[in-house]
């Protein structure tokens, strides 16, 4: 796979004492969206260079990334949203942003703790900014639900097989550890395990055109990117029930969650 030179201004060193401040603060408030991405600062140093890298090698990857389309501003345009076919992955999309009033622009909001690098015109950020605006088009090709920890910890260690980065594995290990004293099992940790497979045997979803993959029927889409079906997770999801399924947060207590109070991991 091509080398490329490191992001401009970084010094390739993972900054722990954050990570860990931010990994506590996460693990005593499931809402608090904003610790993911100060762990993913802090602990997914040179990511974006591996993926894009990944991406230009791909035989559409070269078009992708010429192109350089922001999704983010494509998934907030409602009349694109509106356009999907019955039983197509947009329209799951579209039933997904309605059923759960989350947004592509509301994780763009969450996401930007000051102004740096994911701002950046480059090719790197533009990267990182593609992973993090498909986070919820991976929620529903996977089938696991967003507005709750286990989903969200299940999709954090598919993503970490996905696109590596040290900091979906670490959130995905600390959630399931804390599970096992709060579950008083492993079920938890099983249907998190389960994500981590799936993400390796799945295709690089990464190298899609999601602006082709949306008109797809959902079903063959799985099929072709080889996602299974998530058996372990919807196994703990009936046997935990809601309250312990979303161990780390209490968003299901409340109505009218904001964006900033979700990805809960």
């Amino acid at each position: 796979m091509a080398t490329l030179p490191p992001f401009p201004g970084t010094n390739g060193k993972r900054d722990w004492r954050s990570a860990i401040d931010a990994i506590r603060k996460l693990m005593n408030n499931g809402d608090d969206t904003q610790q993911v991405f100060r762990i993913m600062r802090a602990l997914n140093v040179g990511n974006a260079p591996e993926n894009y890298a990944r991406l230009i090698a791909t035989e559409k990857g070269g078009r992708i990334a010429q192109e350089h389309v922001e999704l983010a501003e494509r998934f907030t345009d409602a009349a694109f949203v509106a356009s999907f076919a019955p039983g197509t992955v947009g329209a799951a999309y579209r039933h997904f942003l309605e059923s759960t009033g989350y947004s592509a622009d509301g994780l763009v909001a969450v996401s930007k703790l000051a102004p740096d690098e994911d701002d950046m015109a480059h090719p790197y950020a533009w990267m990182g900014r593609r992973i993090r605006d498909t986070h919820d088009i991976w929620h529903v090709l996977t089938g696991y639900q967003a507005d709750e920890s286990l989903g969200e910890a299940a999709l954090v260690a598919f993503s970490y097989a996905q696109v590596g980065g040290l900091g979906w594995a670490f959130i995905a290990t600390a959630a399931s550890l804390k599970s096992l004293n709060v579950t008083k099992g492993t079920l938890f940790a099983k249907a998190v395990i389960e994500g981590y497979r799936h993400g390796r045997t799945a295709k690089w979803i990464s190298g899609e055109d999601y602006l082709e993959l949306l008109h797809e029927p959902i079903d063959a889409a799985r099929r072709r990117l080889n996602i299974k079906k998530p058996v372990a997770y919807r196994h703990a999801q009936a046997e935990l029930g809601p309250a312990l399924a979303s161990y780390l947060s209490a968003q299901k207590e409340r109505a009218g969650a904001t964006e900033a109070e979700r990805l809960a991991a």
